[in-house]
C-alpha cells in the first residue's frame, strides 16, 4: 500500500493529474491482485501443493519493474496535458506482475498460517489491515516528504530482496542463480540506470529547485520570465501578467475602496503579491505546503511580502476554508489548477461553490473566476454556474489572448473606462501591474483587456441545465473529452 502511494505520484507525469493516476493505479492493482488470488484458488482446488518459496523469489524480480519502466527514455513524459496511451499502458502494466504475485502469495500464506482456524486467519488479516493503514502514512509523511519517488520505490523494494535471500536455500541451485541474477540486475539498473521525470527536467533547464511534502513534489524551473511551476510533474503556471490582472481587475471594479482580498490557489504568488500592493488585508489559501515555500524562486521581494503584516498564507483546501471561516472579503480570486476538465476541479466551479463564495463577500464584493480555456461547452457551463449565483457578470479575455476573466457581483459592475480604473488604483498597484508591460501607459494596458470584453448573453447556453453542480461535474473527465475531441 505504501508503494501504491508512491506509484500514484511517480506516474502522474505520464497519466496526467494525481486523481487519474491514483484511480488507474488502484484499478490495475485490484485487477492484478484478483488474478493472482484467482490463480491461487484454482491451484488449491486442484490440490496442488502450496509453497511460498517461488512467489517470494519472484517478488524480488518484479518489485522494481515500475522504476525500470517509468523512464523518460521508455515512456513519454511532459508537463502538458497530452496523454500517450502506449506510455500509460506501459507504466500501469509495470505494477501488474508484482500485484499479481502478492495476490497469489497473500491468501496462501494466510491459509498456511491459519491451518484451518478462522480466528488465526482473522488475526493475520487484521495484521494485514494495520499494514495497509500504516504503509500509506509512512510513504506520504516520511518517505515522500524527504526523498524522490525513484528512491522511495527502491527503498520499499529492498525488503523483498531480503526475503529472497532468506529463502534462497529452499530453491534449486539453478533457480537460485536465475532468480538471483535477474533480481540483482533489475536492482542495479533501477538504482543507477533508470531515469525518471526528475532527471528529465534538467535537460530543459539547469536552474531548478525541488521541494517535497506529504501532498506533492513541487518543481520550480527556468530563469527570468521563463520560470515555471510544476506540481507532481504537471505544469501549473508561469510568470504571466494574467495572474496580476486576476486581482487588479476585480479590485479596480470594486465599488468603494477595497479592504480585503481572498486568493484561492497561491501558485507562484504573483496574485498574492499584486493584492498586497493595494495595501489591503490579503489571505491566500493553498493546498500544497511546498508551493508557498517556492515563492522566493519566482519573486525577489518574496521575503518582504511574507513579512507583510497585512498578508497571511493558509495551507488548506480553498473550499473547505470557506466553509469553516466566518470572515468576509471585498474580493475573492479563484485560479483553479489546470486543466479545467480534471477530476475534482468542478468543486471550485460549481453553483454550490459560487453560492458559498457569495456568502463570504462583503456588500459590493466581486469574485474573479479564471477559465484557462478549453471546450466551449465547458466555458458555457462554468459561466452559467457563476451567473446563477451572481446576477451581474462580466467576461474579459486575458491580455495575452488566452483564457477568460469572469467577474461576478451582487451589484452592477460599473462600465468604467480604462482611465477610471487606473484612477482607482494606488501607486504601488500601478507599479505592480506595469512590471512586465512593454508600454508606458497604464490606461492603454488596461484597455487591452477592456476591449476584449465578451457579452455574457452571447456565451450563455440557452439550456440552463448546461452548468456545473457538485453532483453533475459537467467539466470533468478530461481523458474522455480529449479522446472525443
Amino acid at each position: 500500500m505504501a508503494m501504491e502511494v508512491v506509484w500514484t505520484r511517480a506516474f502522474t507525469p505520464v497519466l496526467k493529474t494525481q486523481v487519474y493516476s491514483f484511480a488507474l493505479v488502484v484499478f490495475t492493482y485490484l485487477g492484478a491482485t484478483f488474478l493472482g488470488s484467482w490463480w491461487y484458488r484454482r491451484q488449491l482446488r486442484q490440490a496442488w501443493p502450496y509453497s511460498p518459496v517461488k512467489p517470494l523469489a519472484l517478488l524480488a524480480v518484479v518489485v522494481l519493474l515500475p522504476v525500470v519502466i517509468n523512464d523518460f527514455r521508455l515512456v513519454k513524459m511532459d508537463w502538458a496535458f497530452t496523454i500517450h496511451p502506449t506510455s500509460a499502458l506501459l507504466v500501469l502494466a509495470s505494477i501488474g506482475p508484482f500485484c499479481a504475485v502478492l495476490g497469489y502469495l497473500t491468501p496462501g500464506m494466510i491459509d498456511q498460517y491459519a491451518g484451518g482456524h478462522p480466528a488465526a486467519a482473522g488475526r493475520a488479516y487484521a495484521l494485514n489491515v494495520v499494514g495497509c493503514i500504516l504503509g500509506p502514512l509512512f510513504a506520504s509523511y516520511v518517505l515522500l516528504s524527504k526523498i524522490s519517488e525513484h528512491a522511495a520505490l527502491i527503498m520499499l523494494g529492498l525488503p523483498f530482496f531480503g526475503f529472497c535471500f532468506v529463502i534462497r536455500k529452499s530453491l534449486s541451485v539453478r533457480r537460485r542463480w536465475i532468480f538471483g541474477t535477474v533480481a540483482v540486475t533489475v536492482l542495479l539498473w533501477a538504482a543507477f540506470g533508470s531515469r525518471d521525470f526528475e532527471a528529465l527536467v534538467p535537460r530543459f533547464s539547469k536552474h531548478l529547485e525541488v521541494r517535497r511534502d506529504y501532498a506533492a513534489a513541487v518543481t520550480s524551473t527556468g530563469e527570468g520570465r521563463e520560470r515555471s511551476l510544476l506540481v507532481n510533474g504537471i505544469g501549473m503556471t508561469r510568470l504571466t501578467p494574467i495572474t496580476k490582472f486576476m486581482v487588479h481587475l476585480p479590485l479596480a471594479f470594486h465599488d468603494g475602496p477595497p479592504q480585503s482580498a481572498l486568493i484561492i490557489c497561491f501558485g507562484m504568488g504573483t496574485t498574492y503579491r499584486a493584492a498586497l500592493s493595494w495595501n489591503i488585508d490579503t489571505t491566500a489559501v493553498e493546498l500544497v505546503p511546498s508551493v508557498p515555500r517556492a515563492f522566493g524562486f519566482y519573486h525577489a521581494d518574496a521575503a518582504e511580502c511574507l513579512n507583510n503584516p497585512r498578508g497571511r498564507i493558509i495551507i488548506d483546501d480553498g473550499r473547505r476554508f470557506l466553509m469553516r471561516t466566518r470572515e468576509k472579503y471585498d474580493v475573492i480570486v479563484l485560479d483553479p489548477p489546470p486543466p479545467v476538465e480534471s477530476a475534482g476541479s468542478s468543486l471550485l466551479y460549481s453553483t454550490e461553490f459560487y453560492e458559498l463564495a457569495r456568502q463570504h463577500l462583503k456588500p459590493h464584493g466581486v469574485i474573479q473566476a479564471w477559465f484557462p480555456g478549453g471546450e466551449f461547452a465547458t466555458a458555457q457551463a462554468i459561466l452559467r454556474s457563476l451567473y446563477v449565483s451572481f446576477p451581474h457578470v462580466r467576461c474579459f479575455d486575458s491580455v495575452e489572448g488566452w483564457g477568460t476573466h469572469l467577474l461576478g457581483s451582487m451589484d452592477p459592475l460599473s462600465n468604467l473606462t480604462a482611465d477610471q480604473l487606473a484612477a482607482r488604483m494606488p501607486a504601488a498597484a500601478r507599479v505592480d501591474l506595469m512590471e512586465w508591460c512593454d508600454t508606458n501607459s497604464l490606461s492603454a494596458y488596461l484597455n487591452e483587456v477592456l476591449t476584449r470584453e465578451i457579452p455574457v448573453q452571447s456565451i450563455l447556453n440557452p439550456d440552463p441545465r448546461i452548468r456545473i453542480t457538485d453532483d453533475r461535474p459537467f467539466n470533468e473527465y478530461f481523458l474522455l473529452r480529449h479522446a472525443a475531441f
